[in-house]
């Protein structure tokens, strides 16, 4: 199958987000979308990988399989033409090229923000399905637990899963390090825009769990809240609630509100400790900071943290691609060994045939023990002639050469060629 392993992919590199939406699937619409392909092409091999940036088909098989998986997405999906969306995917048929697109999205290359720590989970989740679905191989399972294992490579070796690298996520790690000795901390978001609609996403990565979302239009932050698992309150309890709240985050600009230092004095002592603007302009006076145990945090503070970390992991690509070069040439290596395992096997059961025909012609004439002894000599002599071939492909596998030696080996002893086309 690793000579035949393709990608159907479209991401946020050529699509834009309207497309993204519409092709965008769930579990289980992941899982329908593996039945399908299961039941209706001659796929294997099948992982079906769909975030909010990408949505991927990865498969092994001879013919082309792109136009049907289209229409099976589009089928999934609940539309019937898929002329809109064909245009925005990219069918890589190399096997070479769609393994390393493989390496680079699990490992977060490919990411918007590079080194995303969450692309890595996705891709787990995703494994599981297709394992459930039955529809992973030993090439497969090899190729994602080799992942896998580079993933911990790079986290242990390089800074590039180090940091967060975009506002929204750095903005949840400085109140994950703001509150760490607060119990339950209680997060109160003001504004449901594409900034804090990415802060409350980010969340749910987060053990801080307890979030409470306001927006002017009340129903833009039910919804938020729902896909989020936050609470929505109406815009007329803010003051209320930012009186019981630990950490106020705002994203709504300042010229449509403000929080000023004399509001906040009056809520007394349990007014929020920390507050933390991303809105331009500023909504939360930068005064605050002279009220006894307040914090003020604001955008460039985020941005600076931000920055810092993606310039680190900028740094680290290219130990993080050795990495994955050394990860990839070993599991050529091993795909190679399984390009030819099946000839050896059939070249051994030649062999074994030919030995059992001509043992049944003479061990008759023999006694028990002549026909041990015979048995075990003409075992050992049948090993060693196959250690030889063996030897010479494993040789030609590290040379890149095996092709040659198989098909050589086959129209020798007459193998079957479709069994050693692995």
């Amino acid at each position: 199958m690793q000579n035949q392993f393709k990608v159907l992919t479209l991401s946020y590199k050529q699509a834009p987000i309207a497309v993204r939406e519409a092709v965008a699937l769930n579990e289980i619409g992941c899982r329908n979308l593996l039945d399908k392909i299961k039941d209706f092409t001659q796929a294997q091999d099948v992982l079906v990988l769909s975030t909010c940036n990408r949505t991927e088909v990865y498969y092994a098989a001879e013919k082309d399989c792109s136009k049907e998986i289209i229409k099976l997405l589009a089928l999934e999906k609940g539309f019937i033409a898929t002329s809109e969306i064909a245009p925005y995917f990219r069918h890589l048929t190399q096997p070479q090229e769609a393994v390393q697109h493989l390496f680079q999205v699990a490992l977060g290359l490919e990411s918007q923000v590079v080194g995303d720590m969450q692309i890595m989970n996705q891709v787990k989740n995703a494994y599981q399905w297709a394992t459930d679905a039955n529809v992973v191989g030993p090439f497969l399972h090899r190729l994602l637990h080799t992942i896998f294992f580079t993933n911990k490579r790079i986290v242990n070796e390089t800074g590039f899963k180090d940091g967060a690298a975009s506002v929204s996520y750095a903005t949840v790690e400085l109140v994950e390090e703001l509150t760490r000795k607060i119990e339950n901390p209680k997060v109160l978001m003001l504004g449901v825009g594409e900034i804090g609609a990415n802060v409350c996403d980010n969340f749910q990565k987060s053990e801080v769990r307890n979030i409470t979302i306001a927006n002017r239009t009340h129903h833009k932050a039910v919804e938020l809240a729902q896909k989020c698992n936050a609470t929505a309150i109406y815009w007329e309890n803010v003051w209320e609630a930012m009186a019981q709240a630990d950490v106020v985050i705002s994203s709504v600009p300042g010229d449509c509100f403000f929080i000023s230092k004399e509001v906040v004095e009056k809520m007394g002592e349990h007014r929020a400790s920390f507050f933390v603007d991303l809105s331009m302009p500023r909504s939360i006076d930068s005064a605050l900071e002279e009220l006894p145990h307040t914090h003020v945090y604001n955008i460039d503070n985020i941005r600076n943290r931000a920055t810092e970390a993606l310039e680190l992991r900028l740094a680290a690509i290219p130990a993080v691609k050795e990495i994955i070069a050394e990860a990839m040439a070993e599991f050529q290596a091993w795909t190679r060994d399984m390009g030819m395992s099946p000839a050896l096997q059939q070249f051994k059961n030649r062999l074994e045939e030919i030995r059992q025909r001509e043992l049944a012609r003479y061990v008759k004439q023999l006694g028990e023990q002549e026909r041990e002894l015979v048995e075990t000599i003409t075992k050992n002599i049948l090993n060693k002639i196959v250690k030889m071939p063996a030897l010479e492909l494993k040789a030609a596998c590290q040379r890149g050469e095996s092709e040659a030696l198989i098909e050589g080996l086959s129209a020798l002893f007459n193998l079957e060629r479709e069994t050693v086309a692995a």
